[in-house]
């Protein structure tokens, strides 16, 4: 086992000790790694910091809770699709949306008069609301697409803003980015999961034959006072899966 430096922090050493093992075949999809306990006895730190190791190696897309009793096991980067929760999750923890090895090609990034549901959703009123709209393509480890996303902004962020209109992309992704220009910082989110057929331009992007079905997760994230940080519609392909977890206590009644 390797020892711990003291230079960087344990649990992200840790994380990276799985990461290299899961890369180098070591661990294979569906393979188990340690509990949190054989975790902390072996690193010799607290289950705590075993904790967020693992809750590290999860955000970043290469292990998932749904093994045999329970078990965190490794995932197939073939079939994972992160939504929203998992993408604002990776920027608190990381300061950057992708996970490593997944990176997004941004085919669009200019102002447009605002559809009626994405001024509903911005809040935005008036004869002719504007707003920003960037589309991407996520490719995963395989180079092989992952997901297509649009992102809606109100167009009035452009000027405190102006990276949300130049077709690159942002490492710690674009709502962080307005966050980090904005001083606006999102507290509450909302992940809305449906399925329908995939259309022409879908199919195009994920590089899928018609016809198709396709999930679509759309995202709200807001601040306190109600500000919409981002209002993003992302579509996936078959086979791909999101997996949450949480807890439940007395007051969840």
């Amino acid at each position: 086992m390797p020892k711990l430096e003291q230079s960087r922090p344990p649990y992200v050493q840790i994380c990276d000790h799985y990461k290299s093992l899961i890369t180098r075949g070591d661990l294979s999809p569906g393979d188990p790694i340690p509990t949190l306990r054989k975790i902390a006895e072996e690193w010799g730190v607290s289950q705590v910091t075993a904790s967020k190791a693992v809750n590290l190696l999860q955000d970043e897309g290469h292990v998932k809770i749904g093994g045999p009793g329970l078990r965190t096991v490794v995932v197939d980067p073939k079939t994972v699709n992160r939504n929203g929760h998992d993408r604002a999750k990776s920027v608190r923890r990381t300061g950057r949306i992708y996970t490593p090895g997944e990176y997004a090609k941004i085919q669009t990034a200019e102002i447009v008069n605002a559809p009626d549901h994405v001024a509903d959703a911005l809040g935005l009123t008036g004869p002719n609301p504007m707003a920003i709209r960037r589309v991407r393509v996520t490719y995963g480890p395989d180079d092989q697409p992952v997901s297509a996303s649009t992102s809606w902004y109100d167009a009035a962020l452009a000027d405190s803003s102006p990276k949300l209109l130049v077709t690159e992309r942002i490492l710690e992704g674009s709502w962080g980015y307005v966050e980090q220009q904005t001083g606006k910082k999102a507290t509450r989110g909302r992940d809305q999961i449906s399925t329908r057929l995939a259309t022409a331009e879908d199919a195009q992007m994920l590089g899928i034959e018609l016809p198709a079905a396709v999930k679509v997760s759309t995202t709200f994230l807001w601040t306190d006072d109600g500000f919409v940080v981002e209002y993003g519609v992302s579509v996936a392909g078959a086979g791909r899966e999101s997996t949450y977890d949480y807890t439940l206590s007395d007051d969840d009644e």
